[in-house]
């Protein structure tokens, strides 16, 4: 009788698609569209995977997580303006880490890959997977951390 119960509940299992354990897809439509080709062409191997697939580069690795000069952070895919210089901190984490972004340009929605609840952070011209949203920012500031892939990034630095 326990195996019968056991078998019963292991079809259930495997038989159901459980939603909470996939990232959600909008149907938004931006402005930049391309191909899954284009991007291929145009994007650097790892910002293709950061940005259309989204991946994550390994922490400590990226161009920009020591990077401290005065500019606006773009979004390699499109160049949308996303982060100025001004709210970039050093988290540790491993990743560039801003307090803010320009929220004109930035989408957020709930990530739920890897077992885990997060928010994602995407460009909202392109769609770009950028990284993700934590509440263990500053808190003299806005208390967040918007945690991201130096992959997704292109710096242009502020012209005098």
């Amino acid at each position: 009788m326990k195996n019968y119960h056991f078998f019963f509940l292991y079809m259930l299992m495997v038989s159901c698609k459980c939603s909470s354990q996939e990232k959600i897809k909008d149907n938004h439509s931006y402005k930049i569209k391309k191909t899954d080709t284009e991007w291929k062409n145009q994007l650097p191997k790892v910002s293709y995977y950061v940005l259309r697939q989204s991946g994550t580069e390994y922490a400590f690795t990226g161009k920009y997580n020591d990077h401290y000069k005065e500019g606006v952070y773009k979004c390699m895919g499109c160049g949308a303006d996303l982060y100025s210089s001004e709210y970039k901190y050093n988290s540790r984490c491993g990743w560039p880490s801003f307090d803010r972004g320009e929220d004109d340009n930035l989408e957020y929605s709930i990530d739920y890959s890897h077992g885990m609840i997060r928010t994602e952070i995407k460009c909202k011209n392109c769609g770009g997977h950028l990284g993700h949203l934590f509440n263990d920012g500053p808190k003299n500031t806005t208390s967040k951390r918007h945690c991201i892939n130096s992959a997704a990034l292109i710096f242009d630095p502020e012209s005098e």
